[in-house]
């Protein structure tokens, strides 16, 4: 299996040798560009150079043929017939470079016609100088033409070169839209496959740390990724050993505690009811100081045992369809005398809703947030519980009118047998236990509880999956 590394580096290898392929076209491209740009420029030159030059070689050859009709002179002959291939030379340049057209064959037309009349007898000499100069008048006239169309052929191979640019330009610039696509469109399905393990991993951490010790810890992938696995799942198993041997040591102490609790108890309760004598007013309150101190006692080891019989329980659930919100009024109607005694006011508001749970612990659970609630209420107030559905959740929601929870407290309220510093002054002071029991039942059903923020009082809301 290949590892979390080596995957990284192919993605960003893949994704970098996409984006150098590019480059390396847009460069060949480019280079490619520039080359024939020079050659079209360096042909527009040449060609404009012929042009020039057969004009030059025309006037030329004008000059040679008409002095040598006038002056019988072989040299000048012989200095016309260099102009004239020279300039069939230009001509036969351009053609080469693509001129087309009638016009080099009127040239050639026109130029035999000039060598006609200078191969005439020299007493017609200065007849036939008149008639050249007519006709050097209409070659100059086709050089014009000449000279016309390789502008027009420059032009228009300008116009293909300017084209063929801007496709090449157009086409390169879709190539490097692509390739960026591309490259997101990779790095994104790279990073959230590479990304999910680690979520999966996250999970099971927060799992861990939320002692859902329950469900097996195996995650796919690279692997590195599936060596932290099998660590986390190797850890679970551990913590399950442990969960598993402290209930099983709380359970021991708290049964071998019972046995020497009762005895003391009872020594107590002779001691007070004078079994062995009379006592003196120290002896009495020192007898009074260990009742209270044997009762508290034995409230907290049964708290101890309530937790731990809770934590088991929890895992054992027995469902059946039931209506939440007459399980909610049972339980309110259950502490009526609590309620009533400080004088408040429990409101019930929602609709009826079926669900299947374990009546008995979901029960249990509304009990101690309800009970929670009135021991916090100041006399006169108002409790409030709420059930309502949304797409996500059942959500049943718990909220008083008392000091509310400490903001210091408000990460450690779910933790078995702690207290908070807003403690009301005309109650038994609680164990600490109901809402840990709460989150281990609700916990049990799929759900979670949560205590959420408000100006005043304290809210606490059930969340339970609809597929519980």
């Amino acid at each position: 299996m290949v590892s979390f590394r080596r995957l990284l580096l192919v993605a960003f290898l893949l994704i970098a040798a996409l984006l150098g392929a590019t480059a390396l076209r847009a460069v060949a491209v480019l280079e490619q560009l520039m080359a024939q740009s020079a050659d079209a420029a360096s042909r527009a030159v040449a060609l404009n150079g012929a042009a020039q030059g057969l004009a030059a070689r025309t006037a030329g050859m004008e000059r040679a043929a008409r002095q040598s009709l006038v002056l019988n002179d072989a040299v000048l002959r012989r200095r016309f017939d260099e102009e004239l291939r020279l300039a069939r030379a230009a001509l036969q340049d351009m053609q080469n470079a693509g001129l087309q057209g009638t016009e080099p064959a009127r040239w050639r037309e026109q130029v035999e016609d000039i060598e006609r009349l200078l191969a005439g007898p020299p007493d017609t000499a200065l007849d036939r100088e008149r008639q050249v100069a007519a006709q050097f008048r209409e070659l100059d006239a086709v050089n014009g033409s000449v000279v016309a169309e390789m502008q027009r052929l420059i032009e228009q191979r300008n116009r293909a070169l300017r084209d063929q640019l801007e496709a090449e330009r157009a086409g390169l610039m879709r190539l490097v839209l692509a390739a960026i696509t591309l490259a997101v469109l990779l790095a994104i399905a790279f990073g959230l496959w590479l990304a999910r393990p680690f979520k999966r991993l996250e999970h099971a951490i927060v799992g861990l740390g939320e002692n859902r010790l329950a469900e097996p810890i195996n995650i796919p992938g690279p692997s590195d990724v599936r060596g932290v696995s099998q660590q986390l799942e190797w850890l679970r198993l551990r913590l399950t050993e442990l969960e598993a041997d402290k209930a099983r040591f709380l359970r021991h102490v708290s049964h071998e505690l019972k046995t020497p609790l009762a005895a003391l108890r009872e020594g107590v309760a002779l001691l007070r009811d004078g079994v062995p004598g009379e006592l003196s007013g120290g002896q009495k309150e020192v007898v009074r100081i260990l009742h209270q101190n044997t009762l508290a006692l034995q409230g907290h080891i049964e708290a101890l045992l309530q937790f731990n019989a809770a934590a088991f329980d929890a895992r054992r659930l027995q469902r059946r369809r039931a209506d939440l919100l007459a399980l909610l009024r049972e339980q309110v109607e259950a502490q009526r005398l609590q309620w009533q005694a400080r004088e408040l006011r429990v409101e019930v508001e929602g609709e009826r809703l079926t669900a299947p749970v374990d009546t008995e612990k979901l029960g249990t659970a509304f009990a101690n947030l309800l009970s929670n609630a009135i021991r916090f209420s100041p006399r006169g107030a108002c409790v409030r519980v709420r059930l309502a559905t949304t797409p996500a959740a059942i959500t049943v929601d718990v909220e008083d009118e008392g000091p509310g929870v400490a903001e210091a407290d408000r990460a450690r309220v779910f933790e078995p047998f702690f207290r908070g510093t807003r403690q009301p002054e005309d109650a038994v002071r609680g164990s600490g236990i109901g809402l840990s029991i709460v989150q281990e039942y609700v916990a049990a059903h799929g759900g979670r509880v949560t205590l959420l923020d408000q100006p005043r009082g304290s809210h606490f809301r059930i969340e339970l999956p609809h597929a519980t």
